[in-house]
Parts: C-alpha cells; structure tokens; sequence
C-alpha cells in the first residue's frame, strides 16, 4: 500500500509547533527563533515533505530563485531593468522574484528581509542609507547592486551617468544654449554623478548652471515644478532633467503655459525610456542602457552563484539619443 506524502499537519506535530507557524515559515511570512526554524528544516527533511518548491529549498539550500528589488515598476527604466535581468536568468533555468518598494525607504528593509529568505541572491536597486545597506548584507546572500557605494564593498553595476551628463550639456552648448539649468533629484545616488559631468562640462565653457531640486522622480514632479522654472523674472533657455520622467512631465506643461519647445527652451533627459520617441517634441536623452544593466547584474549573480571571480564594479558606457527637443532650433 502506497504511503501517503506527508502534510504540514505532520511536520507541526513532529516539529512540536503550529500549523501555522509552519506555514508562515515556509512560505516566508514570518522569522523564528533559530531553534524553532532548525527544528522546522530537520522535520521537513526528514519526513520529506514537499509542499511547493520553497519546501524543497529547505531540504536542497536551493530555490533557483532570484530576487530583485526595484524602485518603481511604473518607471520604464526599472521595466527594462527587470526584462534584461530576465532574459539572462531564463537562460540559465532561474526565475526572478521581484518586489517593488515604491520609492519608500521606511519600507525596503522589511521587503528586502521577506524577499531575501525565499531567493539565493538579491539584485538590489535601492535609496537606502549605507548603514541600512550593511543590514542586508548580513542576510547572507549573495548581493549585485546598481551603483556604486562610497564605503560599502559589493559587487555593483552602473551606468556612466557623469559622461552622459557631460554629453548632454556639451550637445547643448553646442547648440547655442547658454542658461542651462538642471533639475535634479538628490535622494537618489544617481544624481551627483549626473551633475557632475553638467557642471564640468559648463566649467570649461564658462557658463553658470542654474539648479532645481525636485522632491520625487515622477511626471507629475516635472509638471508641478515648470511654472515656478518658466514663469521666474529670467528663465533658462535649456534645462536638463534628472530623468525622462521629470523632463516629459515639464515639457508637458510648458507648452500648456504657451511655450515652444526647443526654441524658448530646450529640455533633455537620462534613462531614453521607450516612449520619448513619441512625446511632441520627441526628448533628446542619454541612453544609460537599462536592459543592459539588468542583464550585466543577473551575469555577475550567476558567478557569485557559482564561485566564480567576478569583477566587483563595472560601468555601462552611456549613449546620447538626439531628439527635435533639444535640436530644432540653431541658435
């Protein structure tokens, strides 16, 4: 007579705990104390249970999954991020977990703690702090960041996004602009390189750079924001967006006010998401090659993965994707 395959009723009652605390802990919900979830993992190897493939994890270390934590899955940069990611780890016979923090930091840590107890290793795009970072890290999984951190070592990727800011401006100096502005958004530890290479670039031609913080990284920001840029006593005659997101949202509005772009002002961007193509005028932006990124991160886990050498921080170079909005007119 055929046995019957175990049940969560009898690894609790082995195991000496609830059914639900069994549940919880395999499916992630909840941490134990390290003698309850021993006991738990012993149980469920001995008797061999296999509800779903995180009860096997527990029995072979293995899930065959990986996690990936992003920003804002409404941003088209994070969208490709993942499908590039993706396609690399579909190669390798690996599925990805993915969690979206929505650009809110009080609640990374928490997602990040459930996410890294189901996955091999953690692909991270994140804001948090450096301190918050070395929580993480202490999971005890292998870890590939986006960016590069200024004390922490991790193996990281990022685009280069202190030349493409100097591309741009250089794109617009060359194109007769002189009151070139910046909109900026310095939550994120993308931005100071981005400012960076804008700044070095208006330096060595003796322009001024003209600075405006936004408090989040969406369109609505961009928008919100054109009327005090455009309506001041002088306003620029080319700005330069933290991301294509803020820069269509400005356009956006601009126009609305009844201004004419690029010739009252030009407008650029980074991220070359897929839809400034279609915007009127169509943005001019710095490719920063996101898929790219996605598929250089899932790369450097497979070696983590497997032991191998992997170098510890690589720079995706970044392309300049000239558009009518920043060249429609010579000035």
């Amino acid at each position: 007579m055929k046995k019957n395959a175990p049940t969560l009723h009898d690894v609790a009652k082995a195991a000496g705990v609830s059914i639900a605390t069994v549940s919880k802990f395999l499916n992630g919900a909840q941490r134990f104390s390290p003698t309850v979830e021993a006991t738990i993992n012993s149980v469920v190897a001995e008797l061999g249970y296999r509800s779903n493939e995180l009860a096997r994890s527990m029995v072979t270390g293995e899930t065959k999954t990986i996690g990936v934590a992003i920003l804002d899955i409404n941003n088209p940069h994070f969208t490709a991020v993942v499908k590039g990611a993706n396609r690399v780890a579909i190669e390798a016979g690996y599925t990805l977990l993915f969690v979206d923090t929505e650009e809110n930091q009080a609640r990374e840590l928490q997602l990040l703690d459930t996410l890294s107890r189901r996955v091999d290793g953690l692909i991270i795009s994140s804001r948090m702090q450096e301190a918050d970072i070395k929580t993480v890290i202490n999971y005890g999984k292998p870890i590939v960041f986006f960016g590069r951190l200024d004390t922490t070592k991790v193996v990281s990727v990022a685009s280069g996004g202190q030349r493409g800011g100097y591309m741009l401006a250089q794109h617009l100096v060359t194109q007769g602009y002189k009151k070139i502005a910046y909109l900026g958004f310095a939550k994120s530890r993308w931005n100071s390189d981005r400012l960076a290479g804008i700044s070095e670039c208006l330096e060595t031609h003796g322009l001024q750079l003209q600075r405006y913080e936004a408090q989040a990284p969406f369109a609505s920001e961009g928008e919100r924001l054109c009327s005090m840029i455009m309506l001041g006593k002088e306003h620029p005659d080319a700005l330069i967006c933290y991301n294509d997101l803020l820069a269509i949202g400005f356009m956006k509005e601009a126009q609305s006010l009844g201004f004419r772009l690029p010739q009252d002002i030009a407008v650029g961007g980074f991220d070359n998401v897929p839809y400034a193509e279609y915007v009127s005028p169509s943005l001019t932006s710095v490719n920063l090659q996101s898929e790219g990124m996605g598929e250089l991160a899932m790369k450097k886990m497979l070696d983590l993965l497997a032991g191998r050498e992997t170098e510890e921080h690589t720079v995706l170079d970044p392309q300049l994707v000239l558009r009518a909005s920043t060249t429609g007119k010579t000035r």
